[in-house]
């Protein structure tokens, strides 16, 4: 054992893993399929659960069979993103390139080998992507991510990722961790990252860094319908998301935010 690893405390550990894991569920789970994930001893998983609801991080279906997460939950949620002081001059910023480009525009962090969304601008066109702040996506599966990486050494991007293959979201998803390196190469070079299709069909993205921290940790996309997405329209797109990325920057040095 490294002596220098926290020594977790078991009941703290496994109320953590319920809330992750019941946090990417899209619709409530059963208490079933949460034992059989988790694995922990039905005692354990009822009384936690018990308490969990209780206290309103979670909720029961009314049959009492499945849960899913609660109001405390997004108190919480909300509490990081109201504290975090980039955040107000990052709302306007995507609005702004929202307004310019008619795409919906993300804003997101670098958490481990994934992004966490932190604020989205959606565009009135039928053809938008659709995505909510909270959501969090394989790095190498988005070009939020991949932008981000490519910030790194190929030695860091090895220790940060989970071991290969990496997690496939669509058949275009770069799941060979070479593979991935050579994107992210192709991406310092260019100066902006793009995703084709890799963690949604239909839709591709051009991501830069937001660089008033080193190495950068936060990054705006655009989202593309892939019919729009030429190589003349992304070069434009790019151009505008680096300009206001950038303004952003200085903006946020200036305020002493770091």
């Amino acid at each position: 054992m490294n002596p220098d690893e926290p020594k977790l405390v078991k009941s703290a550990q496994r109320t953590i893993e319920i809330l992750e894991i019941l946090g990417e569920a899209r619709d409530p789970m059963s208490v079933t399929d949460l034992h059989k994930r988790l694995g922990y001893p039905r005692s354990s998983l009822h009384q936690l659960l018990h308490t969990l609801i209780a206290m309103r991080w979670l909720e029961a279906t009314g049959d009492g069979s499945a849960v899913g997460i609660g109001p405390h939950a997004l108190l919480t949620g909300t509490a990081y993103l109201d504290r975090d002081p980039a955040l107000p001059f990052a709302t306007r910023t995507l609005e702004l390139i929202r307004d310019k480009l008619n795409y919906t525009t993300h804003y997101a962090r670098l958490d481990g080998s994934n992004v966490i969304y932190l604020l989205t601008r959606e565009t009135a066109d039928s053809r938008r992507a659709v995505s909510r702040v909270g959501r969090q996506l394989p790095a190498h599966a988005t070009a939020l991510g991949k932008v981000l990486l490519a910030e790194l050494t190929p030695r860091e991007v090895g220790a940060l990722l989970p071991a290969p293959p990496l997690a496939r979201l669509t058949p275009n998803t770069i799941t060979d961790p070479d593979a991935l390196l050579r994107d992210l190469e192709q991406t310092r070079v260019r100066g902006y990252s793009l995703e084709h299709e890799q963690n949604t069909p239909g839709i591709g993205c051009v991501g830069v860094t937001v660089p008033y921290r080193i190495p950068a940790t936060d990054a705006i996309s655009c989202s593309i319908p892939i019919a729009a997405a030429t190589d003349a329209e992304l070069e434009r797109v790019a151009e505008v998301l680096r300009d206001h990325a950038n303004q952003l920057a200085a903006d946020l040095r200036a305020e002493g935010i770091r």
